[in-house]
């Protein structure tokens, strides 16, 4: 939504308006930033000068901030009756804990005694935890956007005590810098503002959130269709052609993200255009992208998993953050293309990150953490943290850590020379000045993959057997070293919503794979989901659940009841876990969990799901998320499961419901489809129907196990899978009772494959089964 503000707000949103990116920001001078906040994980051994109420809060984030000599509060009852008795203004930062520049303004202007007084004094203090409170930071978010013509976190922003909104921005220095105001200066104009221009300030503000209300409306009139799939598919990988880089793949040139939600639209559309060139340019911009990704540095050759983004554009220079979505979303796309190309690679790709989120990124009651930061203290020591300093090596170091003589190499040469060829090593360092402008790399290495495998043989004159031998000996050593250096911070907060992005990782990566033990992990996360994070009494998904001093897992009074992307992430998680497992009760809970999801977020005026519940009068706009961004869309993933479970459960209404929901988005599917790939993804399945693929057997049988691997073989977007063992009281069978008709011929477990009310006849062979479903069709088909 674009605004004209009126010109009071101008000349202090003037003050705002820069919303730099983290690119932008650090080719600023290096002067104005310092160093990072603390994220220390246990009690300080020192005693603190300030504590504040945040102090009592379990958000790794807010306890961040509980020393700052600033009067905090979270975000409540307690603070707004504080705004109103006082009739002082609000001020609200919001950030997370693994934030670079939230540790910045941290350390800059909330430990600082002025800055914190001024606060203080004059208004009301807030800080709220964006991870806790999507509902909240997505409202003032979509302020900040349209006022001042971006976004970011840290977000600062200014509200009357009734929680409206007069003013925004993202990062301050603490004080002025060149032409940029620093947060004394800006509180002390907004002071005056509050003071002087009082009625002004509230009438604009107001009149800005009025507009808002209006540009973000997202709704379908009484009867209107969703727009045609091959159109909206089609403008989609167009526009993602446009915006393809062709060199290193990604969508754009720096700083590269990974957006996966791109990358599984590709896939998709390339399942249903196999045979035009688009649909080859589709796979080949995927893999492409996917397997430059696995080669550079934001991929951790060390200790697996990924990190957040690429500063630059050939995905070398990471900022080194890992987030758990980031992992969850990435190991579905890597065990995709493993399947769409049969290419060993993307398969150790997604195994390797889930061995790094089993490892670093879980708690033992089954739950995952949140994220990992990027900067941590370096290994030789000194009180400033700095950004991947926990990933980085010198040549000095990696030649002191492999002096082994490889035999038969050519010119003798040690592991450290085969290590430093293949990873790109130099002994000044590997890092560009430019993705580097505060001096944190300097004469450090980020690993990256410089030659194949076969290269790397030849050069040194011994086999790709001996250098894959060697390179993960070497790679194994550095680990070790690894774990003695000071570790990143870790936000152990453990949210329902990235859980069920987890889940579903899991469950797709073991079943590709026929792992149990990925599989066992699977159903640990949803037993977790199940014990820590839905309240079975009130029948609702709670947000969060926290990582307690002595390892139990905690939660806080009141908890935070789950928004949108709680329930429909947790739903697709169960859904991938009844695939994967064949289990019925999670078939059932993800039933349960669809029905609430609907009493308390659908909008049945308009269609779709608002992103919080409409009765928390605390959250000002009623937000319905139109973007398919590091993460899917609620809405997206809703359009998804109200159809599969429509199959799943016979119930029309979820169909109907999923068809309204596409519907009303429909003007952004038409006009910028490369914002909503998910949802996309989720008009073609309604578009070309779903595949019932029905295994009459026993779970644990051979012959079953045989059938489910086939299926599994194959990467099938459009399609349901189900497990019918001969007991007609089964949850299935209640359900559609047409499947009691499908039974086992002779005596072998047996596929049916059923589109548009016609299946096919039964097949008990495994490969004929392959054929049937890459081919669509049989020699004859039965009613």
């Amino acid at each position: 939504v674009s605004l004209a503000p009126c010109c009071l707000l101008l000349l202090l949103l003037l003050l705002t308006r820069d919303s730099w990116t983290r690119r932008d920001r650090k080719k600023r001078s290096s002067s104005v930033f310092m160093s990072m906040a603390s994220g220390d994980e246990g009690p300080s051994s020192s005693p603190h000068k300030h504590t504040n109420r945040l102090a009592n809060e379990r958000s790794p984030y807010l306890l961040q901030h509980a020393h700052n000599p600033v009067d905090w509060y979270p975000w409540g009852k307690e603070a707004f009756e504080k705004a109103k008795s006082e009739d002082k203004p609000i001020f609200l930062s919001v950030g997370y804990s693994t934030c670079h520049w939230c540790h910045v303004m941290e350390r800059e202007s909330f430990e600082d005694e002025e800055i914190g007084k001024i606060l203080s004094d004059n208004f009301v203090c807030i800080k709220l935890d964006r991870e806790e409170r999507p509902d909240v930071d997505k409202v003032y978010m979509t302020f900040v956007q349209a006022t001042s013509g971006g976004g970011g976190w840290p977000m600062s922003v200014w509200l009357t005590p009734d929680l409206r909104p007069f003013i925004g921005g993202t990062y301050f220095p603490p004080r002025d810098h060149g032409r940029r105001p620093g947060l004394k200066t800006v509180l002390t104009r907004i002071m005056e503002q509050w003071q002087n221009n009082r009625p002004a300030l509230e009438s604009n503000g107001e009149r800005i959130l009025e507009a808002l209300k209006k540009g973000t409306a997202v709704s379908a009139n009484q009867g209107e269709s969703p727009p045609l799939a091959p159109d909206v598919a089609n403008r989609c990988f167009q526009q993602l052609a446009h915006s393809y880089e062709e060199e290193y793949g990604g969508f754009r040139d720096a700083p590269k993200f990974p957006t996966p939600v791109n990358l599984m639209f590709l896939m998709s559309y390339w399942c249903v255009n196999r045979s035009t060139s688009e649909g080859m340019e589709a796979l080949q911009m995927t893999l492409h992208t996917l397997r430059m990704m696995a080669l550079g540095g934001i991929h951790d050759h060390v200790a697996q998993g990924f990190h957040r983004y690429s500063t630059d554009s050939s995905w070398h220079v990471p900022h080194f953050e890992k987030m758990l979505y980031d992992q969850a979303q990435l190991a579905v796309a890597y065990i995709t293309a493993s399947q769409v190309s049969g290419e060993q690679l993307f398969a150790d790709v997604a195994k390797d990150i889930l061995l790094y989120v089993s490892r670093d990124l879980s708690d033992k009651s089954g739950g995952f953490y949140s994220a990992e930061d990027a900067d941590s203290v370096p290994a030789s020591g000194g009180p400033e943290k700095r950004e991947g300093a926990f990933c980085v090596w010198t040549a000095s170091e990696v030649r002191e850590l492999l002096p082994d003589v490889v035999e038969g190499s050519t010119g003798s040469a040690i592991l450290a020379d085969i290590f430093i060829h293949h990873y790109g090593v130099k002994m000044q360092g590997n890092v560009n000045p430019e993705q580097d402008p505060h001096g944190e790399l300097q004469g450090q290495n980020v690993l990256i993959v410089r030659y194949s495998v076969e290269l790397t043989a030849a050069h040194f004159g011994i086999t790709v057997e001996k250098v894959d031998e060697l390179l993960a000996a070497a790679r194994a050593r550095l680990a070790e070293v690894r774990k003695s250096r000071p570790r990143p911070h870790l936000d152990s907060k453990m949210l329902a919503s990235w859980n069920g992005l987890m889940l579903s990782a899991y469950a797709h990566v073991g079943a590709v794979l026929g792992d149990k033990d990925l599989l066992e992990r699977a159903v640990q996360a949803g037993n977790f989901i199940k014990k820590h994070l839905w309240d079975a009494e009130q029948k609702i998904i709670l947000r969060s659940c926290y990582r307690g001093d002595d390892m139990e897992v905690q939660q806080i009074y009141p908890p935070i009841s789950g928004f949108l992307d709680d329930y429909a992430f947790v739903i697709c998680g169960l859904l991938d876990l009844y695939e994967a497992t064949l289990q019925t009760e999670w078939l059932q809970w993800a039933e349960e969990l669809q029905l609430r999801q609907d009493e308390l977020f659908l909008d049945d005026q308009g269609g779709g799901y608002f992103c919080s519940d409409p009765s928390d009068h605390t959250v000002l706009l009623q937000l319905k998320e139109d973007q398919d961004g590091a993460e899917p869309s609620a809405n997206s993933v809703s359009a998804s499961n109200l159809l599969r479970l429509s199959h799943y459960t016979g119930r029309q209404e979820w169909l109907q419901k999923s068809q309204r929901l596409l519907a009303a988005f429909s003007d952004r599917l038409t006009k910028v489809p490369i914002a909503l790939p998910e949802m996309v993804r989720a008009l073609m399945a309604q578009h070309y129907t779903l595949k019932q693929i029905v295994i009459c057997g026993q779970k644990d049988a051979p012959d079953t196990a045989s059938l489910l691997a086939a299926v599994n073989s194959l990467y099938l977007p459009h399609k349901v899978l189900m497990l019918i063992d001969g007991d007609a009281d089964s949850f299935l069978c209640q359900r559609l009772p047409a499947l009691s008709s499908m039974t086992q011929q002779g005596g072998v477990a047996t596929a049916y494959v059923c589109q548009d009310f016609t299946c096919s006849l039964p097949v008990t062979d495994p490969q004929e089964l392959r054929r049937l479903l890459l081919d669509g069709t049989t020699d004859a088909q039965a009613d």
